[in-house]
């Protein structure tokens, strides 16, 4: 079964709003404020790439 370009960008945000979640739960847990920090940054740079796939989606639509 071939995906649709669709497809493959619904599935990509998926699974990168599922790494932003996890990022900011490996926040919370970690004791090492090097390493609270490094999950942090990781989010909002997840977040970041969420947002341009959510861009790409609305695109597409259009």
């Amino acid at each position: 079964m071939d995906m649709t370009t669709e497809d493959i960008l619904k599935k990509a945000l998926l699974d990168t709003q599922e790494k932003v979640r996890d990022f900011m739960h490996y926040t919370r847990e970690m004791k090492s404020e090097e390493l609270r920090t490094f999950f942090k940054e990781a989010a909002e740079e997840e977040g970041m790439q969420a947002r341009k796939l959510q861009q790409f989606l609305g695109e597409i639509r259009s």
